[in-house]
């Protein structure tokens, strides 16, 4: 859909005029009636914005009667006595509200937008004003005029002297009158040659069945020979006239007659900018969909059910057949490995014309370290990724791994055991050697698994996905692992908490937190944290410089690079510190200080302990001693804790810590006292340790820095989890008469 919605919005030249419809019910109340402010608000920042890039902007508001009838049941309350309350209390008239409330509504919006050094206009109609065609042309004099002046001219029915009682049905005279604020968007928009009208509701945009539902798909692009029979309509809105019924007959009215429409959300603050920038926001009705080349792609919910199909056939498979499966993956990586290597520099080579940032540049290569001779390092690349997965095939079963095994009562034996967690989604952004780590890791750990990566890797993504899928037997099928690539945003995939049993991003703090926010699908959030390296005053520096030179330049832009060097008080004036600085520096690597020794060193001071570089970049600081360098890790290792019941967070924690040091028992310290967070410590060797592979683990999903789930790097066994099998001989409980409970642990080989 985004690039026919980039078509339409663009369609004929410059985007002239765009009405959007907001419907004051749903979308600007609360729950008790009240206008939501907030959204109004966020609403007139849009269309300020929109008026400063040159576009002219018609609003079509409702609201005035909930106004007038907050203000006239607040009146009737003050003049009303004890036992006028007691008694049954009439409904207000809806004309009476409407008159009273018009100026309240106006008085809001001129507020509103004269903060944003804009200005408004109103402009009330009604139904038969629109059968004049005097009326007609002057009212696109008047408008023109406005919008000349870069007014916005805010057009409402006139509630208070309408005289239309009900929905007009005959759409071939649909231009003369209007029923509610969706057809009278609809029809000021042909009126007005607008380019495009945005018709916001509640939902998201137009779904095939309710939107509670979560069998209901959101329709991109609306065809009337295909959804028309496909549509289900629930209730119309709570104080409104119309509902979606509504909005689809007038979408359908203005798009035939040549403006496109586009249904959308009012809830997000920012939808309207996404429409005109072409992002896959909503429904689309455009007189030309029909002829449109319509990709055949597999939504997203249908990969999700086939992974999990295939997921249940490949755990139905012997453990010796799941294990050829991952070593003819590993070949095929390595038989592949010239096209991937090619499809990897053309993304390569687009990211640097695109202008992105090196450390972006240096996740999205498959060429980490230094060489001459690209090619060579891309293959050890390969290599690597391939012997991963061979030690991971050589692994023992993780699948219906006995755990414990206990006697409940005589002849009733309980089990448990470890079991896959069901189908996975990644989102992941840059790397696309983890499309290739979590892609083995789920076929280890029997799950199914949805791909969706970043656009910087989409050829690289492609092929790597195609090389492995292609491994995968006819057996299990290559639905196991979904890659969803254009049609599906992820707004779209985190909607599915009925196929998709945990989310796992991979990227930004940003993506991480986004993610978090609009899922109610279990979240593993493996995102940055800082790596610390404390050289305590007892340290071999020769061991140190290695340390923290290889820390650091190893591959800068990984997870468990250093990102802060903390040195002891008494190393400041060392030649040894001094050298350590001299090869840091001879190496490229961009230092800031801490406030106490910056000033020493002659560098910049940095702008915050929280910062990861990802690149040949640290900061370095002086601390007193042992307990000093505990402090800051547990002050500056993380910004915050996020985990909440299901919302597993793995964001800005300590990542891996590092002492240098000969002296045992300070060494200790550092090891036990340093915060249980940090998902590693480690004693005179590098951070870079801190990974899957190097553990043994074969590949990781990320490095867990959170306190529930696992920990450090997660293998396998983080995407297991665990179920009870109880074994009988016909027992029943029988409210327990006659059962004796031993609760016995029993040896597991038993």
């Amino acid at each position: 859909m985004m690039v026919d919605l980039t078509k339409v919005v663009w369609w004929g030249g410059t985007l002239g005029q765009a009405s959007a419809h907001v419907e004051f019910p749903h979308i600007w109340a609360r729950s008790d009636g009240r206008l939501a402010l907030g959204r109004l608000g966020a609403l007139c920042e849009q269309l300020k914005e929109l008026t400063c890039r040159g576009y002219e902007v018609i609003l079509v508001a409702s609201g005035a009667v909930g106004v007038g009838r907050q203000r006239l049941r607040y009146r009737r309350l003050l003049n009303s006595s004890f036992d006028d309350l007691q008694k049954p209390q009439n409904e207000l008239d809806g004309k009476a509200c409407a008159a009273v409330g018009q100026s309240g509504l106006m008085a809001l919006y001129d507020a509103l937008f004269s903060q944003l050094d804009v200005t408004s206009s109103q402009l009330l109609v009604t139904d038969n004003d629109f059968r004049d065609p005097l009326f007609r042309m002057q009212l696109s004099e008047t408008v023109n005029s406005l919008l000349c002046l870069k007014v916005v001219p805010i057009f409402n029915e006139n509630d208070a002297i309408s005289t239309r009682k009900a929905p007009y049905e005959c759409m071939q005279d649909f231009s003369g009158i209007f029923w509610d604020n969706d057809s009278l968007a609809a029809l000021l928009a042909l009126e007005l040659k607008a380019d495009l009208l945005v018709l916001l509701s509640d939902v998201e945009g137009l779904y095939t069945g309710p939107p509670s539902d979560p069998h209901s798909e959101l329709i991109h692009s609306y065809l009337k020979d295909k959804h028309e029979g496909q549509i289900t309509f629930g209730d119309k809105s709570r104080m409104g006239r119309g509902g979606m019924t509504a909005k689809v007959k007038a979408s359908v009215y203005a798009a035939n007659a040549g403006t496109p429409v586009i249904i959308t959300s009012g809830y997000a603050t920012d939808n309207i900018m996404k429409v005109l920038q072409g992002e896959n926001i909503g429904t689309l009705f455009h007189k030309d969909a029909h002829l449109w080349a319509m990709p055949k792609e597999v939504s997203a919910r249908d990969m999700a059910v086939a992974a999990r199909e295939c997921s249940r056939r490949l755990q139905g498979l012997s453990s010796e057949d799941r294990k050829k499966i991952l070593l003819d993956i590993a070949d095929a990586l390595e038989e592949n490995e010239n096209l991937i290597i090619l499809e990897n520099e053309d993304d390569v080579a687009a990211a640097q014309m695109d202008g992105y940032e090196k450390s972006l540049i240096s996740r999205l290569a498959l060429r980490p370290g230094k060489a001459i001779d690209k090619s060579v390092v891309c293959t050890k690349q390969i290599s690597s990724l391939a012997k991963s997965i061979r030690i991971m095939a050589d692994m023992e079963e993780p699948i219906g791994h006995l755990l414990k095994k206990t006697e409940v009562s005589d002849g009733l034996i309980l089990e448990k055991t470890t079991c896959p967690l069901g189908v996975l989604l990644v989102v992941f952004e840059s790397r696309p050697d983890a499309l290739v780590q979590i892609a083995s890791l789920a076929v280890r750990s029997g799950n199914g698994l949805l791909l969706k990566g970043g656009k910087e890797a989409k050829r690289s993504n492609m092929i790597l996905h195609k090389v492995i899928t292609d491994a995968i037997s006819d057996t299990v099928g290559k639905g196991l692992i979904g890659l969803v690539t254009s049609r599906e945003e992820i707004p779209d995939l985190l909607k599915l908490d009925d196929v998709i049993d945990l989310v796992i991003p991979r990227g930004s703090n940003k993506l991480v937190s986004q993610i978090k926010d609009s899922t109610k699908i279990p979240v593993l959030g493996h995102a940055d944290g800082i790596c610390h390296v404390y050289v305590d005053k007892s340290a071999n520096m020769e061991m140190a410089k290695q340390i923290v030179l290889d820390a650091k330049i190893d591959y800068p832009a990984a997870c468990n690079a250093m990102e802060t060097l903390l040195v002891h008080k008494d190393l400041l004036e060392t030649a040894s510190l001094n050298e350590l600085i001299v090869d840091l520096r001879s190496e490229g690597v961009t230092l800031y200080g801490g406030p106490r020794i910056s000033a020493f060193l002659n560098v910049a001071e940095a702008h915050s302990f929280h910062h990861e570089y990802s690149s040949m970049a640290c900061t370095i600081e002086v601390v007193d001693d042992v307990h000093a360098a505990i402090n800051h890790i547990h002050r500056h290792g993380r910004h915050r804790y996020l985990s909440i019941i299901i919302i597993i967070t793995l964001l800005l924690f300590a990542h891996t810590d590092c002492i240098v040091a000969e002296d045992r028992d300070v060494a200790e310290i550092f090891l036990n006292q340093v915060d249980r967070q940090v998902a590693a410590v480690i004693h005179n060797a590098s951070t870079r340790f801190c990974d899957g592979a190097r553990f043994g683990l074969g590949a990781e999903v990320g490095i867990s820095t959170g306190k529930i789930h696992s920990r450090g790097p997660v293998g396998v066994e983080g995407l297991l989890t665990t179920r009870w099998i109880l074994r009988g001989s016909g027992q029943v409980v029988d409210a327990d008469k006659g059962v004796t409970y031993t609760h016995k642990n029993l040896p597991l080989e038993s």
